[in-house]
């Protein structure tokens, strides 16, 4: 979920619109303060007004997700316990990344164990290595996964093999989700139970097909999905980023909004681009 702004402030009621219509259409949940909701850029308090604005349209049967990966193990037990005391049901926690040539796999372990040992609720991991340069391996997961308050993961890899691989190793009741718009086929197929991705922000509907088609072994309908998604997925996160997701929550009825800086709007070209890619997808 981007976070919209108002005159430079968390727009609350923009926010409580959009978790309204994307509960409508049916999504399982929402995952507030993450990268597309450019936590890096949002101050604690401002973080904790998002969550509880979502938490008001999220009912008990759906899922509210908060980011609350911090550099520091202690900032993001804090973060996590305020994500849990603003109404979060569970928290996921990106890799820390600055000092990644000097966090071993050890420390990571030991990061996500207290962090986990330390949280009201159940945390996520958040593997994104093309963004934090810090890889989560499955054996490293495997680790992870056998606290009892460590339920799952958000992998960003589009390779199937990956996901396979985690699904291998991580217990039964340990849920793998799919971060990347276009891998989502082939997560689902290789042992991915579901996806965190954008582009459900813009179609909500269109992705939960596709869900359904894979559970139901219509691969060619689910393949059929996958090609229709793939090219709005790329241009509002890796080709554009914030910026083109909020341009296409904007023409898609949603409250987008303009990104915080230093991120800028984009140009009237990039815009076209957008519309042109949205309107094939309808």
């Amino acid at each position: 979920m981007p976070t919209p702004f108002k005159d430079g402030e968390v727009d609350v009621a923009a926010i409580r619109s959009n978790v309204r219509k994307w509960i409508a259409a049916g999504l399982g949940g929402v995952v507030t303060v993450g990268t597309n909701g450019e936590a890096a850029l949002l101050d604690d308090d401002e973080a904790d007004r998002v969550i509880e604005a979502a938490r008001q349209e999220v009912p008990p049967d759906r899922v509210l997700l908060a980011g609350t990966g911090h550099e520091s193990t202690r900032a993001t037990i804090a973060a996590a316990r305020r994500a849990a005391a603003a109404g979060a049901d569970a928290v996921l926690v990106k890799t820390p990344s600055v000092y990644r040539a000097h966090v071993t796999v050890t420390g990571l372990v030991s990061h996500y164990t207290a962090v986990a040992d330390a949280s009201p609720v159940p945390v996520l991991l958040y593997n994104f290595p093309g963004s934090t340069g810090v890889n989560l391996a499955p054996d490293t997961v495997a680790r992870l996964a056998a606290h009892p308050n460590i339920v799952g993961m958000k992998e960003t890899s589009t390779d199937g093999a990956q996901f396979a691989d985690l699904s291998a190793a991580v217990p039964e009741g340990f849920t793998v989700l799919c971060g990347a718009a276009p891998g989502v086929f082939a997560a689902l197929c290789a042992g991915a139970r579901g996806a965190i991705i954008a582009v459900s922000a813009l179609l909500p509907s269109v992705c939960l097909d596709l869900l359904s088609h894979v559970r139901a072994g219509r691969y060619d309908e689910a393949r059929a999905l996958q090609r229709r998604i793939t090219p709005l997925g790329r241009a509002v996160t890796t080709m554009y980023g914030i910026p083109g997701l909020k341009t296409a929550l904007d023409l898609s009825g949603y409250c987008g909004g303009e990104p915080r800086p230093p991120l800028a709007p984009l140009s009237g070209d990039a815009v076209e681009q957008i519309r042109t890619l949205l309107d094939a997808t309808r």
